[in-house]
């Protein structure tokens, strides 16, 4: 599929990567700077069809709009917005100018996923099941310094790591019925959820000693989904799946506002949740204790 890189707008300016793919595409430091490029190419009948959205989470709902708003289509990283109501004032954003809000949920594309979704609507309809899910991903301590340590700009650990996994939850296994929340800080979270066709006990970390035994190295993402004696490990296969998802999207089927509904609502109900007392409902990892908050260098 034909297409061009035109402009691009980061902060940090070490982006020496562009090189390799786009060398001609304007590069801006500032968006004012990067606003003002694009009316340029609109003046100049250059117009772009797509502007895609990788800044920090707390910024997807406005930069999103800023793309309806120029007329281009938004194609949006995780999460789309934090709070359930922004994605109805961008629904009515993408009536009025007739425009479309994209999200990368590219977990649906792993192989992995779709050979468990098969099983599932394969399954008797009335079959429910038991499932541990954990995601732990080791971070170092810039993490808690840089945005993504700031609840009321990341949504917290549960958005950051977890937002793709629960849409994954959702799509195989149907909506949520209830929901129990044991952990949750910045470094850790864990709870329960009844769905439709599943209950899950879920660990999300990014503290490497609650990685367990079995785990491949102490450094990378452990990602796996464990039924009865069936485990699947989705922690590779995903050097594509953001290409593909791309594909799909410049294709016209990619997934939108209505898609990624569920497990923003999911997301945000976890982070307002009063923390429930662990009973046997809770993943074993629940049980670690927790340890105390990091040292923060931003704090000096």
């Amino acid at each position: 599929m034909n297409g061009a890189l035109l402009a691009a707008c980061d902060p940090n300016d070490s982006v020496g990567i562009l090189d390799g793919y786009f060398p001609d595409a304007a590069f801006f430091t500032e968006f004012e700077r990067f606003d003002r490029h694009l009316e340029r190419l609109k003046r100049q009948g250059d117009k772009i069809d797509y502007l895609s959205i990788c800044s920090p989470n707390y910024l997807h709902d406005a930069h999103a709009r800023y793309a309806l708003r120029y007329g281009a289509d938004a194609l949006c990283e995780k999460p789309l917005v934090l709070n359930p109501w922004n994605l109805d004032a961008l629904a009515e954003m993408e009536q009025e100018t007739g425009r479309r809000v994209w999200n990368l949920l590219q977990l649906r594309h792993h192989p992995k996923v779709l050979e468990i979704k098969k099983m599932v609507d394969e399954a008797p309809a009335e079959q429910v099941f038991d499932l541990d899910l954990t995601y732990i991903t080791p971070r170092g301590q810039w993490y808690y310094a840089s945005w993504k340590g700031d609840e009321a700009k990341s949504g917290g650990i549960t958005v950051n790591i977890g937002i793709h996994l629960l849409d994954m939850l959702l799509w195989v296994f149907g909506p949520l019925q209830a929901l129990k929340v044991y952990r949750r800080n910045q470094g850790r979270a864990s709870g329960f959820l009844q769905l439709q066709k599943a209950r899950v006990r879920w660990f999300l970390s990014i503290e490497a000693e609650t990685l367990p035994a079995n785990a491949p190295d102490r450094h990378s993402p452990f990602r796996a989904l464990q039924y009865a004696d069936q485990s699947w490990n989705f922690s590779d296969g995903f050097t594509d799946l953001h290409t593909l998802a791309y594909q799909e999207i410049l294709a016209g089927r990619g997934f939108g506002i209505e898609d990624c509904r569920p497990a923003i609502e999911l997301a945000y109900q976890i982070r307002k949740a009063h923390l429930d007392p662990i009973d046997e409902t809770a993943h074993a990892l629940a049980m670690l204790p927790e340890k105390a908050h990091p040292f923060n260098c931003s704090q000096m």
